[in-house]
C-alpha cells in the first residue's frame, strides 16, 4: 500500500513536470499555465518528501539490512 502511494505521488510530480514543459512550448509564455504546473510539481515534492520522512520517523519506511553470514570455520584453531 506505502509502495503504491510513493510510485503514485512520483507519477503525480513527474506528469506536472511533463505538462509545464508542454506548456510551455505550447503557450510561449502567453499563460500562467506553466507557472501553476510548476507550483503544483513543487508542492507534490514537498508533500512526498514529507510523507518519506514522516515514514521513516515512524518506522514505516526504513533500510533493510542484509542477512548476517554464517560463521566461517576458516582461520579458527
Amino acid at each position: 500500500m506505502s509502495t503504491l502511494f510513493l510510485l503514485l505521488m512520483l507519477a503525480a510530480v513527474l506528469t506536472s513536470l511533463g505538462l509545464a514543459l508542454y506548456f510551455l512550448v505550447r503557450d510561449r509564455g502567453t499563460t500562467e499555465r506553466t507557472v501553476k504546473a510548476l507550483t503544483w510539481r513543487t508542492l507534490l515534492s514537498i508533500l512526498l518528501f514529507i510523507v518519506l520522512l514522516t515514514g521513516g520517523a515512524i518506522g514505516l519506511i526504513g533500510h533493510h539490512r542484509p542477512a548476517a553470514a554464517p560463521p566461517t570455520t576458516e582461520g579458527a584453531g
